[in-house]
């Protein structure tokens, strides 16, 4: 059946372009234009955007076709929100799902930035947007996943629909109109309406079934077409699909089976067939914790996470505070976790406490080998996403595909595993170096863990009531097991590290506490970080007022120094809030060497393996000297002039500390 194309009247013009006043010069643009991006793997999406586009420019108004692969989101998509575009995503659904490849990028970054704290619900406000998806209803599943997923993201991000999502079906017996053709023909008619509508500077109109139930200036009149009316039904089915996304998530105890359930039905998260078939707790969380944190799971209690530095580095955008205090290459470190579960519910916990929490080891053990395996594999598939991505530098992307760091700090307590010895064996013998946080509450595991790189202490409070105000640590006898903690770390001969997270209004005023704390376990660093808002939470009652200026975070380690008689202030890392205070041991002959001279320190971990562990080895034989831009006191502070660095646009909030 042929199709007639619609056409519209010659007058339109400059009508739908603008309003005009009586002097042009007073002439008020509502669309200055409009953006067509499509998702397409075998040209169907690009060409009804190119129709479109055609359509679009005969009416009076500029517009511009986007191929999603030629399109930086992270630089570009903000400034849509303030130049009065309107932006269209004309996005197919490729095989199981999953997005077309020219479109994977584009969406990997938008489903990572709905649900990312850094970037706020509000950082699209103002995008008015229309989506159309192109999909196969035989494919039951996986029916126009992307067009939805596109829709709702940008929806969580507050950006603004100008009318409901469209969808395509080349499925001729199901599709709405006959063909995936006229279910695209039926749906641009309505949207060149709706452009027009805006261009001329009107708004839509309500169906006065407003979710706040006041009245509203624009309530539509009875007898507007019907269609309209299953608009307004559609917008509020598409937005109350994803209104449980922007809920934060509450605290998971173990017990608390239930509220694990109810949060995944809440959630609407598809449970995976062990999930459904198992009656493991870690399951059934680490199931609603992947779904709401993006993490890739790993067995039954192990999870990975491509850090967000490491996707900076590849671009060059500088890296993280241990690139700039220790000499780690940001865009070679993976970022895991051998526990999901934690002995602390911490009120500034990164994770929203959708992880578990725990005092011991409850569930069914995954080997180290499978866990390092997969943990790799997973790291490296998220690496190769970044693939003729904008920006990314060909040579780090390649060094990026080979892992030489391991944070072993992405959520939970990983020295809770019992194989974690190891694991970090298996590590060092892939030569990946290893920093290792615990939250100091096993001291006895402390004791027996092997050399790593870099062993970590949090040290987030330093009294009893402020720690049990903070941490919220599940152990009774959390205080004697805290300063236990820190006389175990006192007695290793490795590199050790305190981390202090301040915490505005709760724990900066403890100076004196702080400073013997610090003589009680004698690391060889301290880092000082202002705490990180990390969005709203049901667990905590932390907001922004308790983030401290970059300055009063440097004021407060200024103090703490002078107390202090054998350390000093070493490096500066100001994007990340934090700041390290260095052992004057590591300072020789007036300069610092706070760096890790990484393929030394294999060389010495190897031997002490293959000696027993007869031969041991000390920090300061595997220092590096620290470049004078990493210094405290350095213009730079603390960002590698090898980079250039990136300030977000529309910038919603305060993200120091991240």
């Amino acid at each position: 059946m042929a199709l007639k194309k619609k056409s519209f009247p010659k007058d339109v013009g400059t009508l739908v372009y603008k309003a005009v006043k009586k002097d042009d010069r007073d002439a008020v643009v509502h669309v200055s234009g409009v953006k067509i991006f499509y998702g397409s793997q075998t040209g169907t999406a690009k060409a009804f955007a190119k129709e479109l586009s055609e359509e679009v420019k005969a009416s009076g108004i500029p517009a511009e076709v986007i191929d999603m692969k030629d399109y930086d989101p992270d630089d570009q998509l903000a400034d849509e929100c303030t130049n009065k575009a309107v932006c269209v995503f004309l996005v197919a659904t490729y095989t199981d799902g999953q997005p077309t490849e020219n479109a994977e990028w584009f969406c990997k970054w938008l489903e990572e930035a709905s649900t990312d704290f850094r970037y706020g619900k509000t950082y699209l406000k103002g995008l008015r947007y229309a989506v159309f998806g192109l999909g196969n209803s035989v494919y039951v599943g996986h029916y126009n996943t992307v067009g939805k997923n596109v829709d709702k993201w940008l929806w969580m991000l507050s950006g603004m629909r100008i009318m409901t999502r469209g969808e395509g079906d080349c499925n001729v017996v199901k599709s709405r109109n006959g063909s995936i053709q006229a279910d695209f023909l039926a749906w641009k008619v309505k949207f060149l309406n709706r452009l027009q509508a805006l261009a001329k500077g009107e708004k839509k109109t309500c169906s006065g079934n407003c979710k706040t139930g006041g009245s509203c200036k624009n309530k539509r009149k009875e007898g507007h077409e019907q269609e309209e009316e299953e608009e307004e039904e559609a917008q509020q089915n598409n937005s109350s699909e994803v209104m449980n996304e922007k809920k934060s998530g509450s605290v998971v105890d173990m017990e608390d089976l239930g509220n694990i359930m109810s949060s995944v039905k809440k959630a609407k998260v598809r449970l995976c067939p062990p999930c459904l078939l198992s009656d493991s707790l870690i399951l059934l969380t680490s199931c609603y914790f992947s779904f709401c944190a993006g993490y890739k799971l790993i067995g039954s209690h192990s999870g990975v996470k491509l850090c967000r530095w490491t996707k900076s580095m590849l671009r060059g955008r500088g890296g993280c505070y241990k690139h700039t205090f220790y000499g780690i290459e940001s865009h070679r470190c993976m970022e895991t976790t051998p526990s999901l579960a934690c002995a602390n519910k911490c009120v500034f916990c990164w994770r929203h406490h959708t992880n578990p929490v725990g005092t011991e080891w409850r569930w069914k053990m995954d080997p180290a080998e499978t866990i390092l395996q997969d943990a790799l594999e997973k790291h490296q598939n998220m690496i190769r996403q970044f693939r003729g991505v904008p920006g990314v530098k060909p040579d780090r992307y390649e060094e990026g595909l080979a892992v030489k760091h391991c944070a072993l700090s992405l959520v939970g307590e990983p020295i809770m595993y019992p194989e974690i010895n190891t694991f970090i064996r298996l590590l060092h013998s892939h030569h990946i170096s290893s920093f290792l946080v615990t939250n100091a509450q096993f001291p006895q595991e402390i004791r027996s863990l092997v050399p790593v790189t870099q062993l970590y202490v949090s040290v987030d409070a330093s009294t009893k009531d402020s720690l049990k105000k903070i941490d919220r640590p599940l152990f009774k006898d959390f205080w004697p097991r805290f300063l236990d903690s820190l006389r175990a770390l006192g007695e290793k001969r490795q590199r050790t590290v305190y981390r202090l997270t301040l915490v505005k209004s709760w724990n900066v005023e403890e100076m004196q506490a702080y400073s013997e704390l610090i003589a009680l376990g004698q690391p060889d660093f301290v880092e000082v970080k202002g705490v990180t808002y990390c969005g709203e939470s049901s667990a905590s009652s932390l907001t922004m007022a308790n983030v401290p200026w970059h300055q009063e975070v440097v004021a407060f380690v200024q103090q703490l120094t002078d107390m202090l008689p054998q350390y000093e202030i070493a490096c500066e890392h100001e994007h990340s809030n934090c700041l390290l205070i260095a052992h004057t041991k590591f300072k020789v002959d007036g300069e610092w060497w706070t760096w890790i001279d990484y393929e030394r320190f294999q060389e010495l971990v190897q031997a002490h393996e293959e000696s027993g562990g007869q031969q041991s080895f000390s920090a300061l034989d595997y220092i590096a000297k620290t470049p004078s831009w990493a210094l405290f006191g350095a213009h730079e502070q603390g960002f590698d002039p090898a980079d250039t660095r990136f300030q977000r646009r529309n910038k919603t909030k305060d993200i120091s500390g991240c």
